[in-house]
């Protein structure tokens, strides 16, 4: 089973160590295969309107370093011409969203179905101290 995840994590903290562990579950199976795809600078710049805390190098190299983590990729630049390229392109049983993501499930599902992967469950998972670990109160 293969889970996809996708996020800024800048910071990384405990929120995402355990969005990533609960995401790893959400494949069914002791060894399901976690891919995260990690935000671009140009993303953050553009849709959260700030400077990103940190490179995203240094971002990328972080969740790599994270336990149950199988594999690490940088999304694409932004603007992009497709924003749910990655959707079609990338191969996944299981899309894991958190529980304050943007786009919604419905969204997602829609374009899932949209790139023929009707089969693939969306799941929405649930936060993690999200009083103290949300990364607009964490800084770095």
């Amino acid at each position: 089973m293969r889970v996809v995840v996708f996020g800024t994590f800048d910071p990384l903290h405990a929120g995402h160590v355990d969005f990533f562990r609960q995401a790893r579950q959400s494949g069914g199976q002791a060894r399901a295969h976690l891919t995260v795809v990690v935000a671009r600078d140009s993303w953050i710049r553009l849709v959260k309107r700030r400077e990103p805390r940190q490179s995203e190098e240094r971002r990328l190299a972080e969740v790599a370093r994270q336990q149950g983590v199988d594999e690490v990729r940088l999304g694409d630049e932004w603007p992009a011409a497709d924003l749910y390229r990655l959707l079609g392109e990338l191969d996944f049983d299981v899309l894991a969203l958190g529980y304050d993501q943007t786009p919604r499930e419905k969204t997602v599902r829609e374009e899932l179905r949209r790139r023929g992967k009707d089969t693939v469950r969306v799941v929405t998972l649930q936060p993690f101290q999200p009083d103290e670990y949300k990364s607009s109160l964490v800084h770095d």
